[in-house]
């Protein structure tokens, strides 16, 4: 594929059958991806399905064994330098410097990108406040807390206003509220009109923050589409019960598609009608003494991941 100007029908991201091997073990066996321009779009599996491998090609870190790609309307391989203009990529560990203050950071990462010092102490000020880290403006990055250090490390990507946000799990490690704090900030930064390409393992982050999500196991794209599309793969709604006793809950465990032992409840899934609720009741506990009660619930990805991937990881 050749480089070439993007225009803004072009999608900010677009791959065909990329394909990534490491000493025989492959990695990534033929993706095909298509991010439109302003959408947050994720890549959702377990570990080793190929996510980092996928991000790291995208981002000319990497080349692919085969199959191409562009990014911001450039050929990676073709047009490296291009994309790398065009991009910032934030890993799964903040990358910043501790021994400098969070301003200092964004000044040095500033003036990297090409601006004067009176511009690049004007865009610190500006993303320090983006972020809420003007508090904390004149202190070393390493006495920051997690959550902070991953606000200034995405910051630090956005100082040259990127066209496509590459984000590789970017809340592995943070407690819940860092996560859910740096949850907002990405929502914001799409709301500017970034395109985002985020990794994670977290169903929740998924469904809060993407417009699209493709699901990868074992180096394949097993399925993609809304949230709800997804979801409606699966089944509608699933049946969770819970056995009266351990032995009910060994009998009933064969046809369950999720498995709690330590509460004896077990999911089935379902249409969500009167009909099939009664028929699956039915079915399963004919003498009516194994089941002590049951909850009818809406599927979320949780019940598409574990339909679509597999129970080990693959790859690395």
């Amino acid at each position: 594929m050749n480089g070439g100007d993007s225009t803004p029908e072009d999608p900010a991201v677009e791959a065909t059958g990329l394909r990534k091997s490491y000493g025989g073990v492959t990695v990534l066996d033929g993706i095909d991806l298509r991010v439109e321009r302003g959408t947050v779009h994720a890549l959702l599996g377990p570990n080793g399905a190929g996510k980092t491998t996928t991000v790291s090609i995208l981002a000319t870190l990497t080349r692919a064994d085969a199959g191409r790609a562009r990014v911001a309307g450039h050929d990676v391989v073709a047009d490296r330098a291009r994309v790398r203009r065009a991009i910032s990529l934030t890993g799964q560990f903040a990358a910043v410097d501790a021994m400098q203050t969070g301003e200092e950071n964004l000044r040095m990462m500033a003036r990297l990108s090409g601006l004067t010092r009176a511009a690049a102490g004007r865009r610190a000020t500006e993303l320090l406040e983006r972020f809420g880290l003007t508090g904390a403006r004149h202190r070393l990055a390493g006495t920051y807390s997690g959550g902070m250090r991953r606000r200034l490390d995405l910051a630090a990507g956005l100082v040259g206003d990127p066209e496509v946000v590459f984000l590789d799990e970017p809340t592995t490690g943070l407690d819940p509220r860092s996560r859910r704090e740096l949850w907002q900030v990405v929502s914001e930064v799409a709301a500017r009109g970034a395109t985002i390409l985020l990794t994670t393992q977290y169903l929740e982050e998924a469904d809060l923050l993407a417009d699209r999500i493709g699901v990868l196991d074992a180096g394949r794209l097993v399925a993609e589409g809304t949230a709800a599309q997804l979801k409606s793969l699966v089944a509608g709604h699933r049946l969770d019960l819970v056995a009266t006793d351990a032995d009910a809950y060994r009998r009933l465990a064969p046809r369950a598609a999720h498995h709690h032992p330590d509460t004896l409840t077990l999911g089935f899934p379902t249409d969500g009608t009167a009909a099939h609720v009664r028929a699956l009741l039915d079915a399963l506990d004919p003498g009516r003494t194994d089941i002590a009660r049951f909850g009818l619930h809406s599927a979320t990805l949780d019940d598409v991941f574990l339909a679509l991937t597999a129970k080990e990881p693959a790859h690395a």
